[in-house]
């Protein structure tokens, strides 16, 4: 029987914190009951185990990056709309560390389909409508962008930058200028 006022909701929602504060690979359904306070098995009401327990906090980050991504493109086009998107993974990175790693968590295909995973691709698309891109040279764009946001992202994450200069901004504000170089200019070079 579930334990009142733990839903599996709540179990993925403190998960998803639980990575945020211990990394996203050493979350497991015993480190999250010691967490709660409760007995290992009395997760398993709500989720199968560990596997299920990462692929849910996966489908909850890429929701939550989705929902940000969809607000902040709003009304934007050309290199605002890159930059928004752009900003929309450093920034949940930096809010929500293992969260973020853990959207880019391997998943069966049927899971991919029914995570927001569709959404980061139709939302890259959306921006790739300002640089007019044809449909085959879409697909190669929105793998450069995801490539370039999740690389820089995952570098500055693991300090990669932190003692060089110049500072990683500049960097970053230099590296999408590029891209909207690169999309304005695409050719089939």
């Amino acid at each position: 029987m579930p334990r009142l006022g733990l839903t599996t909701t709540s179990v993925v929602r403190q998960g998803a914190e639980l990575a945020d504060e211990i990394g996203f690979a050493q979350v497991s359904v015993t480190t999250l009951a010691r967490r709660l306070g409760i007995k290992t098995a009395s997760l398993y009401a709500h989720v199968r185990g560990n596997d299920d327990l990462r692929l849910r906090i996966t489908m909850l980050a890429l929701e939550e990056m989705a929902d940000r991504a969809d607000r902040d493109l709003a009304g934007r086009a050309g290199l605002e709309a890159l930059v928004a998107l752009g900003e929309v993974y450093r920034g949940y990175a930096a809010e929500h560390p293992g969260r973020y790693d853990a959207s880019r968590f391997p998943m069966d295909a049927q899971s991919a389909a029914a995570s927001a995973g569709p959404r980061h691709a139709a939302l890259s698309r959306a921006v790739l409508r300002g640089y007019d891109l044809d449909e085959a040279h879409q697909v190669h764009a929105v793998r450069l962008l995801g490539s370039t946001f999740h690389g820089f992202v995952s570098l500055e994450l693991a300090g990669g930058f932190a003692h060089s200069r110049p500072p990683s901004q500049e960097s970053w504000t230099a590296i999408l200028a590029s891209l909207d170089l690169i999309l304005t200019n695409w050719s089939d070079a």
